[in-house]
């Protein structure tokens, strides 16, 4: 009797622990994602939104060169403006982060209302964990440490890829090109547009000098052949056809300024 009662106590001590949440094996750890889901949900944005210009936002498109055949990704979408433009001018598949759900409504809504669902995607995510090894264009407005923080994915692009960012330059890395576009906001914009395999350098450059309405300076260096041009007066036209000129010259660095005060 004793025997039989052992074994009913062995198979309800059992059944007790197989039931526990305490009982986890490898099989359950795939119950992480959802708990990696509500991390990113619940995270902070890095930076404080804040739209960019439309203007600029067709400058950043024009000096990235995008074509119908890329794949852009704009990482801290905002509003989706930046993907919105690409695919409605350029007709490219492009596909907007941000860790913000208020931005990531409002940027579905904007994809939505343009009618361009079969071509831009809007996802909730932390941009510092996306694979961009097959991504042909980024698009940045992040602050500096942020760039340089993403340095090791944006060097897994292919080559050829390009990275543009407005306002906030990578530090120890050499842009292609930077274009300072003056408007009415104050201070102007800038737009950096870097080419991979990204050019590392220890210590940055020093850049074109402050130009104004009476002189239009350029610099030249020896080592490194790059040349710095002020255009004042200029459109967003003659930008980019000089950067079509720099490309075709093989000139390291092409730095413009656009006055449109």
């Amino acid at each position: 009797m004793s025997q039989a009662w052992n074994l009913i106590l062995t198979l309800v001590f059992a059944t007790i622990i197989s039931a526990s949440p305490m009982a986890t094996t490898r099989g359950d750890e795939p119950h992480a994602e959802p708990q990696q889901a509500a991390e990113t949900e619940d995270r902070k944005p890095d930076v404080h939104y804040v739209p960019t210009p439309q203007r600029v936002v067709n400058l950043m498109l024009e000096l990235a060169e995008v074509s119908p055949n890329d794949l852009l990704y704009d990482l801290g979408c905002g509003d989706g403006r930046i993907v919105v433009t690409a695919a409605k001018k350029y007709g490219c598949k492009a596909v907007g982060y941000d860790i913000d759900p208020e931005r990531v409504r409002e940027s579905r809504a904007n994809v939505k209302a343009a009618g361009l669902e079969h071509l831009v995607t809007i996802e909730q995510a932390d941009i510092f964990t996306l694979d961009l090894s097959q991504v042909d264009v980024v698009m940045l407005y992040l602050r500096p440490h942020l760039n340089v923080r993403l340095i090791p994915q944006l060097e897994k692009m292919k080559p050829g890829s390009r990275v543009v960012s407005h306002d906030f330059d990578m530090h120890g890395v050499e842009p292609d090109a930077e274009v300072t576009f003056h408007s009415q906001t104050p201070g102007g914009h800038k737009i950096y547009l870097w080419e991979v395999p990204l050019n590392k350098v220890d210590t940055v450059e020093v850049k074109a000098p402050v130009v104004n309405q009476e002189s239009v300076s350029g610099l030249k260096t020896d080592t490194a052949r790059r040349v710095a041009i002020a255009v004042l007066g200029s459109s967003i036209a003659l930008a980019t056809l000089l950067w079509l000129l720099r490309k075709r010259l093989g000139m390291v660095k092409f730095h413009v300024t656009i006055d449109r005060s």
